[in-house]
């Protein structure tokens, strides 16, 4: 059976077509959402001054993470990012409620930043230094000769007994 003109270039234009939308489709982006904070009615049940620290955890759930060393704030954290095709995931929105308590584990303020109070923080940085910043071969070969024990060049034993 052989095709005529007409009908292959149809058929290419129809799988052209289709394989369009595929790439209009593959790279529509993706919304993620991570973690939780809790909205302004769930917010404004917690009276500061009265609420306890575990009447809060009861209300909210158990937090994202408390103050660490400074045992008197918890916070709760939640982020949005968006993934577009094959690009980086990009984060768009986050919210940190930070509930701080008193000595007496009642609350004394509630505090709610977004990503726009934020900065970025390198928390694992995972490279290794060599120490060694824009020095070439010839400089270190050289610099190195201020550093040469005569001792250890005659082969003197310098242990103190």
């Amino acid at each position: 059976m052989i095709m005529t003109t007409v009908t292959l270039r149809a058929r290419l234009r129809a799988s052209g077509f289709v394989l369009a939308l595929l790439a209009v489709a593959a790279c529509s982006p993706i919304n993620r959402f991570h973690g939780f904070t809790p909205d302004a009615r769930e917010i404004a049940q917690v009276q500061v001054g009265q609420t306890t620290r575990s009447e809060v955890v009861t209300l909210f759930g158990p937090p994202t993470a408390d103050g660490g060393l400074a045992a008197d704030t918890i916070y709760y954290v939640s982020s949005q990012f968006v993934h577009t095709g094959l690009l980086a995931p990009r984060e768009v929105d986050r919210t940190v409620l930070a509930v701080d308590f008193d000595g007496n584990d009642r609350v004394r303020a509630i505090n709610r930043y977004g990503l726009e109070d934020g900065r970025v923080i390198n928390l694992d940085r995972r490279v290794t230094d060599d120490g060694i910043s824009n020095v070439g071969a010839l400089a270190q070969l050289l610099g190195s000769f201020g550093r040469i024990d005569a001792g250890a060049l005659l082969g003197a034993n310098n242990d103190p007994l």
